[in-house]
């Protein structure tokens, strides 16, 4: 998932979910312990994440080769796997797999997660990334939490419900794609979604994309739901000048012009908007937080349009970026020598639209904001499909609801929006609803997701198999 976490700001010391759980040495010298089928989805979760998968130097296609392995173990016949790829990009393919159900009629449910990591440098790390490590009720290691934690704990479930002889009357896939991290030219999930969508069509899918919140004490306050996501588009902002002798300074200097418009352009804020899921997540918050964050968020919803509220609730970055679309400079381009008048400067602007907003509504506002004619804003890049969120239905909101209760009782749960960015936008484009299940519980730093020293704790990444486990069947009983 692309750097962002729905309530990262919230989020406070992880206190584990407790289970009970058999003997596996960790680094640590402390013993948990396992019984026989956690300690098969140990193995599997080892086998992805010591499976290197960066743009750069590893293979998705090697990991959905191992992953079919495991799944062809399990009984699953050649003509319900499909290993795929494109010529163009031999390393970068993935699988689709199917649990066929015993009523044609019920539409299939479909769960969606990536194979590829961020890439990481062995050299920053304190631990070897691609060796899955486990210390303090913690795994290290690359894409320990995003995305192989789904990884293995979808197909962890594949396998159970293959070997358990579980039938259904609906039609489970499976569908690992890679693409998803890299920014590569080929993205399996999109490539699915357009040249194969009868392979992965479903009534709905399950991906990543949510985060529950803790107290400062460590205990769980909320789950989170993610429907919906923010849509990620690159723009550039371009000056342009004839240029000239460095010793001859003119008033129109490109950089200059960028400059004043990039200054400009960080004093904007996009206007309050709201969905269901925005509307549900800061009125469900309001009554946690309490107090004059909790007044104004509560004010907020009732109207957008209230200043002070918004400028009380806007102070926590993640509520700022979940109320609107937001555009930030990253990166910057200019000049062709040392001697000489820039005759171009350009600056990279990373937006993640609020759904529903269009491309070219957001261009306008980009020229508004930096407020010089002279600049062009182009969208560049990957254009992005801008799908509305996807409808919060009974059968998928309530059946994970009423799971979730019997799993983390006691803890509510809050739909909310991503602010960052999945490969759910292509299927849920596509007209495959896609929702970010519901299970995970975070640290204040995310775990070191994109960044060093990734982490998953080790009894929270049991409790969420146990509880992905039990909805996923759920779902499936649902004719």
């Amino acid at each position: 998932m692309r750097p962002s976490l729905l309530i990262a700001a919230c989020l406070t010391a992880l206190s584990p979910v407790a289970i009970s759980v058999g003997k596996a040495a960790t680094t640590s010298g402390t013993a948990q312990t396992l019984s026989p089928d956690q300690q098969k989805f140990r193995d599997l979760y080892k086998m992805l994440v010591e499976t290197n998968t960066e743009f750069s130097s590893g293979s998705c296609t090697l990991a959905a080769k191992r992953v079919s392995d495991r799944l062809r173990s399990a009984g699953y016949p050649a003509k319900d796997i499909r290993l795929f790829s494109v010529p163009e990009h031999p390393k970068e393919g993935g699988i689709v797999v199917t649990l066929p159900g015993s009523d044609p009629s019920a539409r299939p449910v479909l769960l969606l997660a990536h194979l590829d990591v961020v890439e990481a440098k062995r050299e920053d790390w304190v631990r070897d990334p691609f060796t899955l490590i486990e210390e303090n009720d913690y795994f290290y290691g690359r894409g320990a939490s995003d995305d192989k934690s789904h990884v293995a704990i979808f197909t962890d479930t594949m396998i159970r419900l293959k070997e358990a002889g579980k039938t259904f009357p609906r039609t489970l896939k499976m569908a690992l794609t890679c693409g998803e991290e890299a920014g590569g030219p080929f993205n399996g999930a999109r490539w699915l979604a357009e040249q194969h969508k009868d392979w992965i069509d479903a009534a709905f899918a399950l991906n990543e994309g949510s985060v529950g919140l803790r107290d400062a004490n460590g205990k769980p306050i909320s789950l989170g739901f993610q429907d919906g996501e923010k849509v990620y588009q690159d723009f550039q902002i371009e000056a342009t000048n004839p240029g000239g002798h460095s010793s001859r300074p003119r008033p129109d200097n490109a950089i200059y012009s960028l400059a004043e418009g990039l200054v400009k352009l960080s004093h904007y804020d996009f206007p309050v908007e709201f969905n269901d899921a925005t509307r549900a997540f800061f009125t469900g918050t309001a009554k946690l937080h309490g107090g004059e964050e909790g007044d104004a968020m509560l004010r907020l919803v009732k109207n957008p349009n209230d200043k002070k509220a918004n400028a009380i609730v806007s102070k926590d970055p993640t509520f700022h970026s979940m109320l609107r679309t937001t555009c930030v400079a990253t990166r910057l381009y200019g000049g062709h020598a040392n001697n000489a008048l820039a005759q171009r400067a350009a600056a990279n602007v990373n937006c993640r639209m609020f759904p529903g907003d269009s491309i070219e509504s957001v261009r306008q506002q980009l020229e508004a904001a930096v407020a010089d004619p002279s600049l062009k804003v182009t969208p560049v890049g990957e254009i992005s499909p801008t799908p509305p969120p996807p409808p919060m239905t009974p059968e998928v909101y309530g059946t994970a609801k009423s799971v979730a209760e019997k799993h983390f009782p006691g803890v509510p749960m809050l739909p909310a929006m991503s602010t960052g960015a999945t490969d759910g936008r292509y299927l849920t484009a596509a007209g495959i609803p896609t929702y970010g299940v519901p299970g995970r519980f975070s640290d204040p730093d995310g775990n070191g997701v994109h960044g060093l020293n990734e982490r998953k704790s080790v009894s929270g990444l049991y409790a969420e198999r146990d509880y992905l486990y039990d909805l996923i069947q759920q779902y499936l009983s649902i004719k």
